[in-house]
């Protein structure tokens, strides 16, 4: 026993000796077991033109319970990501290898460092490394490439895009108007109560009337004047409108003698009494109205139901309508609905009439009348500024800029003297058949390389060509002019009286001439168009923006 527990001892020292060995193993154990994770990047090029893409591939060797998280959104600046591709994942046994592609870019030309990027694997952060981007220019050869003869015109189906505009346009007004009338004229509307008693028969209505005025609460709150006022005027509109008597504009003596009078007639069969019943409830009314008198709630109510009874007996006395008076009725009742009829169809085109006219001032007051008259009618100088424009070059040496129509190839014939000078003539133009509005590109080539060419000549040819077409008053300014890449020519502008094609008088109209040039060769812009044409105006300075030359051949 006493040799066990030796054993049972010596064993649990060696335990204890050993430990921390055994916790170190261990340790080192689980880290072989769990990686770090590798990652490394590449791109395919270094060197990209502007414009193009670069591809920069980021792969990822991890265990397959990690968790990772790329780079998102633009992390890639100065350079911009284009399209980030989804993630390409392999599996190799416990690992994956994660892969994700990125393409960038750059518009402007130089070296651009793409800066480190941060994976996070488990919450930790890891920094890739950064690498150069070369962005290089685009070479353009204008001088040694071969020049060729510009391509004949093709016939290009025009758009449908403009139809459509005002198809849709056209649908929408007449929606508009088709909702108006409806509304207005044909919709079925339910009539109101007012409407409905409106449609009664002059007895049903005074009786409902008069129910009413039962009902009201006039006596309660001591409105006597309310109340008898009311009264009368039920009794006398039934009269008037049944009987035919004009009740409602006379006296209480003139309605009892009209009465009378009808009765003496035997137009309207209403005894004596009736009517001194009759003639009391007025005077009482009279007194009510005019000399605020009060009778008592009993006597109120009282003349109320004699009103009642007189209405039965007027109607009972009343002889029967004759077909004649049947038919007036009805033609009656036919006019008042064509009159409704009619009613509502103004109030309808004065709706309508209305909508256009509020929408034309707010798209006036916002873009303008002008602007309007000339959207609808149409503007030549205006179709053209919001059409498609074209940029091109022309001639050689080539002129370069953006146009609202391609220019055509003119054909000149040099004179025989001036065929020992010049070497090449190239003009294209643009006129248009309406109005002022041209555009015109010459360039010239000179036979002697180092002849500079003379602006202040070529000026008092092209105004002298001005007054010979019958251009008259024209004034001439002069200045520097620069190209959007800063070449220097002479901008020679100023106004006159021209004749416009089909206009019969002289026409207040502008100018523009650019001249560029140099040793051998030389180049002109002509521009002409109405003064007052803002649509033109803008168009010559947007083509005045897009000038480009060169400055030698």
């Amino acid at each position: 026993m006493i040799y066990i527990n030796r054993i049972i001892e010596n064993g649990a020292s060696f335990i204890k000796r050993i430990s921390p060995l055994f916790v170190f193993l261990l340790f080192i154990f689980e880290l072989s077991a769990q990686e770090r994770p590798n990652i490394s990047t590449k791109v395919d090029t270094t060197f990209i033109k502007i414009g193009e893409q670069v591809q920069w591939t980021v792969t990822v060797d991890i265990d397959s319970t990690d968790f990772v998280i790329f780079p998102e959104g633009q992390t890639f600046s100065p350079l911009e990501t284009v399209e980030a591709f989804a993630t390409d994942t392999t599996r190799k046994k416990d690992r994956l290898t994660l892969q994700k592609i990125y393409a960038l870019t750059q518009f402007d030309s130089g070296a651009y460092k793409l800066p480190s990027q941060r994976i996070d694997i488990n919450g930790t952060g890891f920094m890739t490394d950064s690498m150069l981007i070369n962005v290089a220019t685009i070479p353009v050869d204008t001088l040694n490439q071969k020049m060729y003869d510009i391509k004949p015109l093709i016939n290009v189906e025009k758009s449908n895009y403009d139809f459509w505009t005002y198809l849709l346009i056209g649908l929408l007004i007449l929606s508009i108007l088709g909702g108006l009338l409806y509304w207005f004229v044909f919709r079925k509307k339910p009539l109101t109560e007012e409407e409905k008693v409106a449609l009664l028969p002059p007895y049903d209505r005074a009786l409902l009337e008069l129910k009413r005025l039962e009902n009201s609460k006039y006596l309660i709150q001591d409105e006597y004047k309310q109340y008898y006022s009311e009264l009368t005027t039920i009794v006398r509109s039934y009269l008037e409108e049944d009987a035919h008597v004009t009740a409602l504009e006379s006296t209480t003596g003139q309605l009892i003698e009209k009465l009378e009078l009808l009765k003496d007639a035997g137009e309207l069969k209403l005894d004596d009494d009736t009517i001194k019943q009759f003639q009391q409830i007025l005077q009482t009314a009279d007194l009510v109205k005019f000399a605020k008198n009060k009778p008592s709630t009993t006597v109120a109510e009282q003349d109320r139901k004699l009103v009642e009874q007189i209405v039965e007996k007027t109607h009972e006395a009343l002889p029967e309508p004759t077909e004649e008076e049947l038919l007036e009725q009805a033609e009656y009742q036919e006019e008042l609905e064509r009159r409704a009829k009619k009613k509502k169809i103004k109030i309808a085109i004065i709706s309508t009439i209305a909508v256009i006219l509020i929408g034309i001032t707010i798209a006036g007051v916002k873009f303008g009348f002008g602007y309007m008259k000339d959207t609808v009618l149409g503007h030549p100088t205006k179709e053209l500024l919001e059409g498609e424009w074209i940029r091109s070059s022309y001639g050689f040496p080539p002129i370069q800029l953006e146009t609202p129509q391609v220019l055509i190839r003119q054909k000149i014939k040099l004179p025989v003297e001036a065929k020992a000078a010049i070497a090449d003539i190239q003009a294209f133009q643009y006129a248009s058949p309406i109005g002022l509005f041209n555009i015109g590109t010459t360039s010239i080539t000179l036979t002697q390389q180092d002849v500079e060419p003379d602006f202040e000549k070529t000026i008092e040819q092209i105004l002298s060509n001005f007054e010979s077409q019958g251009a008259k008053n024209i004034i001439t300014k002069q200045e520097e002019f620069s190209t959007i890449s800063g070449v220097k020519g002479l901008k020679v502008y100023g106004s006159g009286q021209f004749i416009a094609p089909g206009a019969k008088e002289l026409m207040e109209g502008e100018y523009t001439v650019l001249l560029f040039g140099g040793k051998g060769f030389q180049q002109y812009i002509i521009l002409t168009w109405l003064e007052d044409d803002n649509y033109a105006q803008e168009i010559v300075d947007r083509i005045l923006a897009s000038v480009e030359v060169k400055t030698e051949l």
